[in-house]
């Protein structure tokens, strides 16, 4: 899989209904609830500062909201994008996550990624769409700072990719996917 060509923020959407119930929420197209526009408009405040240029989002209804609410406030332009949709689950969608991870044993991200039904989308192939996403916005504007707003699953898939393992998610929540050198490390960002 190839890497970006340089750091990036990426933002999980506000949270849902079905968030907030430990659903597997994939491509169902939830809006946000009372949680997650708050998170929207607390995400907006905290990235008041961070010298965002431009926002990419994915097109379900939880992260375009979130984007939208954000670059509105920051003032910048806002993009739909396919690539960073997020994972579809299959037969798994709509059922609860800590359920399925009882029902088959397993305690962690990896865990859970090994157990994903074989009539949802592969996990490999998310990840190299999202990160070929990601790359191919950051090349096109070389000169920008890009946050891209999407979901739990495409930002673990680029985390696992980049660095090597998951990280603790947060909804509304800004996260830097920063190169040095070569190397990848995810940091949240703090204004």
């Amino acid at each position: 899989m190839s890497a970006p060509s340089r750091s990036f923020v990426g933002l999980r959407h506000g949270a849902t209904d079905w968030n907030r119930e430990g659903r597997f929420q994939g491509r169902t197209d939830n809006p946000l609830n009372e949680d997650g526009l708050r998170q929207a408009f607390e995400a907006a405040d905290m990235l008041r500062g961070a010298g965002i240029d431009r926002i990419v989002a994915s097109p379900l209804l939880r992260a375009a909201r979130t984007a939208e609410i954000i670059a509105a406030a920051i003032s910048v332009p806002l993009e739909l994008d396919d690539g960073i949709i997020e994972f579809d689950f299959g037969s798994f969608e709509g059922l609860p996550v800590r359920d399925l991870m009882i029902r088959h044993g397993v305690k962690s991200a990896t865990g859970l990624v090994s157990i994903l039904p074989d009539d949802g989308e592969n996990w490999d192939a998310m990840t190299r769409r999202s990160l070929a996403c990601v790359s191919a916005w950051l090349d096109r504007h070389p000169g920008d700072s890009l946050l891209f707003v999407c979901h739990d699953a495409v930002m673990q898939g680029m985390a696992n990719a980049l660095c090597g393992s998951y990280f603790k998610n947060s909804h509304g929540k800004p996260f830097r996917y920063l190169e040095d050198g070569g190397q990848w490390r995810i940091e949240q960002v703090v204004i």
